[in-house]
Order: structure tokens, then sequence, then C-alpha cells
């Protein structure tokens, strides 16, 4: 589902020609990648281009048809496109060196009578130019520390690689008198494989190599190129993290205007940045994840401020050459986002179950009420509290077993998760203890405050020994005396996608809604996508809409991965699930 969209104001004041000179640059560079990708695996094309830069002929920039110089045009597009400051000015270096030079070299009469010289140096030429034109939207800064980092990889990379193309030339050696090669003769052969594949040009005595050798050690050298110009033009890291005065401020505007977002609360994870709207009454709060500026949820405070602060959240965005993304906006902050440029898709929908509505009686809800007596007549009981009032040595004891509860070690969300429990500074957070009838504490819940009234549901942990459906009791328990905490309504688990599921079942739907839930289904095998969905819709919430905020759908890829590792989805592999059967977490 998308809103509006309306065309974004920083940077109006640039001219048609520096956009026109931005584009070209960066569609030269597509179109040159291609070519050089077509001629490494188009035998003849290749060798008609790579004929081109021999003897009296010579092609545009960065035009040699292989791997190499494909993937190094890719990556300096992406840069450029980017609008990535350092990557302007090395493209204008070597490109304004190489128009020199061939324009020097048509002043000869060898190269003067070919015309496919005279079309190189007017493509190198209208590149050159459309560089010059456009360097007004190349405005992204790098990290300042990029340079140091690059010559760092640079220097340690090229020890690591001679020395293992060394290796690589010692083992692969196929002379029959390999012993007239010493370690420095085999060393320096290496480092003349990193940068040239051409036999007729190195002869050493008591070394040769075969050709699948000479490939993997060249394949070293593009590898170190492109890691050392990664290094050189990566994001700016994030921004400064919250300060103390920070979160005083946000917990202001939190007590003033938290009712509005049930994941206002989340934006006090200590691993956000905060932007501030001029007037300090709003604070868009981010990470900044794989070059991802990544906001949740809605602005902080006042509404009125609401567009002061994402213009500064946008232009901070811009300046740093991130991607602005937002997961998780309600309906009200997606429409004020999208009138500042981004393009809204529908994620899935928020449970919310309002306390004075609630009810169990009816079929819908016999499996809640089944669960509920079941567990009840095994003798659970649930203790409900705000953190503040629970003893120090029992949080204590509760932090020990929800770290032991929990599958692996990465502690996972990020736009409906806070990150940390028992800090003394959430003493207002609700925790839900479930013991067995023998006093073992087997389960707990942790809530976040959702303005005065509200709770938003945070942790989820049991003891997967126990019995099945404590979590099902333990949220009626809640609902049944959210009335002795002043609580009339609470925000649940978030379902990804539920429309699919949804309507997908309904009689009627149609052959790409189908296909869709079924894709979903099989998906829902490794991810929790339909559990999740049919856990909520047993309560029979109210259904809110959520929303991912984008600029372009050409960074949703990017963006899915960058929200994937601040959710803590994409980690290194852990142990095998069977060793983790008395663990369980259930993420928000």
């Amino acid at each position: 589902m998308g809103l509006v969209r309306r065309s974004p104001q920083p940077g109006a004041d640039r001219s048609e020609w520096s956009r026109r000179g931005y584009v070209s640059a960066v569609w030269y560079l597509r179109v040159v990648a291609f070519i050089n990708f077509l001629g490494a695996v188009w035998v003849s094309f290749g060798n008609d281009i790579r004929r081109h830069n021999d003897d009296e002929f010579f092609t545009p920039y960065l035009l040699t048809a292989g791997f190499f110089s494909g993937a190094l045009s890719v990556f300096l597009a992406i840069t450029m496109r980017r609008r990535k400051r350092a990557a302007w000015i090395l493209n204008l270096a070597l490109a304004g060196l190489t128009l020199v030079l061939t324009a020097l070299a048509l002043g000869l009469p060898v190269y003067r009578q070919h015309i496919q010289n005279w079309l190189a140096v007017l493509l190198t030429a209208f590149f050159v130019a459309a560089l010059i034109a456009g360097r007004r939207e190349f405005y992204a800064k790098g990290d300042r520390a990029n340079s140091k980092l690059a010559a760092a990889v640079g220097a340690v990379g090229l020890v690591v690689g001679s020395l293992l193309a060394a290796t690589m030339v010692t083992v692969s050696n196929t002379d029959p008198d390999p012993g007239r090669s010493g370690f420095l003769e085999r060393w320096h052969y290496g480092v003349l494989r990193m940068f040239s594949l051409a036999y007729d040009d190195i002869h050493f005595e008591g070394i040769t190599t075969p050709g699948w050798a000479n490939v993997l050690i060249n394949l070293m050298s593009t590898a170190l190129i492109l890691l050392v110009l990664y290094a050189a033009f990566r994001s700016c890291r994030a921004v400064d993290p919250q300060t103390q005065a920070d979160q005083q401020k946000l917990r202001a505007l939190l007590e003033r205007h938290g009712d509005r977002d049930s994941l206002g609360y989340f934006a006090l994870r200590r691993d956000k940045s905060v932007v501030w709207s001029p007037s300090g009454k709003s604070a868009v709060t981010y990470r900044v994840v794989g070059g991802v500026s990544l906001a949740s949820g809605d602005p902080i405070g006042d509404p009125e401020a609401w567009p002061g602060v994402i213009d500064r959240w946008l232009a901070q965005a811009r300046e740093h050459g991130w991607t602005p993304a937002v997961i998780g906006a309600s309906e009200e902050g997606g429409t004020v986002y999208a009138r500042h440029g981004l393009n809204a898709l529908e994620l899935g929908d928020e449970a919310v179950v309002d306390i004075g509505e609630f009810t169990t009686e009816g079929r819908a809800m016999r499996s809640v009420r089944q669960a509920h007596h079941r567990v009840e007549r095994a003798g659970y009981t649930v203790r409900i509290r705000r953190h503040e009032d629970m003893p120090p040595d029992e949080m204590a004891e509760m932090i020990e077993l929800a770290d032991d509860w929990r599958d692996g070690a990465t502690e996972r969300g990020f736009s409906m998760a806070l990150g940390r429990l028992g800090d003394p500074q959430d003493g207002r957070c609700v925790i839900l203890v479930c013991r067995d009838a023998v006093g073992r504490s087997r389960a707990l819940l942790s809530f976040v405050p959702w303005g005065a009234e509200g709770l938003s549901l945070d942790l989820m942990r049991r003891d997967r020994n126990a019995d099945n459906g404590l979590f099902e009791f333990m949220v009626l328990e809640l609902i049944q005396r959210a009335g002795d905490l002043g609580v009339t309504q609470v925000s649940l688990n978030f379902a990804m996608f539920r429309a699919v599921f949804e309507r997908g079942s309904r009689l009627g739907a149609g052959p790409v809604l189908r296909l869709w839930r079924s894709l979903l289904t099989f998906f829902s095998r490794w991810w929790q996508i339909e559990s999740l969905y049919r856990a909520n819709a047993k309560y029979r919430p109210i259904w809110e809409p959520r929303f991912l905020l984008y600029d372009q759908s050409t960074d949703l890829l990017r963006i899915g991965i960058a929200s994937a590792r601040a959710e803590g989805f994409l980690e290194a592999p852990g142990l095998p699930k069977w060793l983790h059967r008395g663990r369980l977490e259930t993420p928000r």
C-alpha cells in the first residue's frame, strides 16, 4: 500500500544542469560496467575491445572488458549514485588524467588516423564534463577515518596477499627444477601475478605455474582493491549516541505525548542516535546500519513539530550518504513522512487489545479459555508488578533466567524491543512472572509504558520444558487485572503480512494472493510469520497497520538487510536447535 509522494525539498536550489550531470555520470559508469561484464563472458567481443587498448588504439575511461573492470565500474557507479564526494574526486582525477593523456596521444599521427580514438576521447570528455557539471550533487561525506583505514587495509592486504601468492606459487610450481628459485623470487613472481596475467611479461628461472593458479593470485588483488575502495568510500558511521540529557528530554516528551504511539518508549534504546526539531518539541531516533539511517515508529513529541525534525533527519542522511528508512510507522506518522518525499509500504499489523471491549465469551475465544483453565488447573500462578516494585535480588534472578531462556547469544529486536531488562530508569515497566505449582519461575513477560494508560509488549521468554499455553495464560491474567494498573489498552506482537494470511484464506481469493500466502506459509517454517499472526488473532484484537517508509524502490533490498541486522536476525549461526531444548525466545 502506498501513500502520497512529493518531491523532496532539500537540494531543490541545485540547477537542472547539475542534476543532469549527476545522472549522466552515474549512467556512464553503469553502461561501462555492463560492457565490461559482457566482454568478459563474450570472448570474441571482449577480444575486440582489448585490442583497442593495445598498439594504436585506446578506449574510453574504464572500458577494458573484464570482470575486474566490471566490478570496479559497478562499485564506482553505486558510490556515485549515493553522491559520495570521495568517489567524485577519484573519478574526476582518473578520468581527467585519462583525458589528458589520450588527447595528447591524438597529436601523434599513429593515433590520430583512427576514428575509434577520437570517439574514445569524446566519450571520456563527456564523462569529465558530466562530473564537473554535477559537482554540487556529490555532497555526501565519508567517515574521517576512511583514509587511514583504506591505507591500513591496503598495506596489510598487500603483505598478506603477497605471502599467500608466494605460497600458492610454491605449491603449484610445475617447473622440472624448482630448486633454482628461492623464496624471494617466488614472492616477486607472485606479486607480479597479482597485477598482471600476461605470461610473456614474466620470466623467472625455476618457476612455472598453471593458469588456474595465476588467475587465483590475480583475483586476490582484485578483492584487495575492492576492499581498499570500500574502506575509502564507506558511509560515515553513526553519529553520537544518546546522552543522558537526550534521554531526559525524550522521557519528558513521552510524558506529554507518549500515548500517540505504542512504540514510542522504544526510542529510549541506547543504541539509537537522536535528531531534534528546531524547537526541541520533537525528535527522530535512528540507528545507522550498513549505510541505512534506520528510524522506527513515529517521531517522538508534538505532531506539529514533526515536519521540522523529519527535514533535519533527511538532510542529515543526505549529507552523510545514508539511505533513509522508517520501519513500523503508524498511518499518521507514515502520512507525514510521505509528505517529505518517502514512499510507504504496508508491512503488517500491530495487535492492540482494548481492555474495555475485551471479553472471553463466545466460540471465538474458546481456545484461549481452555488454555487458561488448563494452565490454571496445573497450579501455575502469575504475579504482576511494576519493575520498580520488584526486589533487586528477584529482578537479578529474572535477568539471569531471561538470558538463559534466550535461544542464542543475540538479543533480538530494534523497532519493538527495548533491548534491556531491569534498568533502574525503566521502573514504570510492567513485568509478569509465571511460576509453577512448586514455585519455580517458568516464564516472564515485560511491557513498556504506552502513555499513561497503555502497555506495549517488549519481552516474551519461557522455559520450553514448561507446559504449553503459558503465554496465553499470562496475557489473559494481565487483561483481567489491567484495571489494578490503570491500563486501558495493551499492544501485543506485530504480525507481518497479516492481511495476506487473512484474505488469502477466504473464499474467492485470487491466484496471486493465494500464491503470496503459500510463499509466506513456506517461509514460516524458519521465521515466525504465520505463527505470530495466529498467536495474536486468538485475542480478537484491533489491528493497527504499520508501514515501511523508503526513498527509492531500488533501496528496498538494502533496507531489508539493514532491518534484519538491526533486529538481530542476520547473525553468525549459533548452536544447533536441538542443543537448546531448554530455551525459547519469542521475539517481539
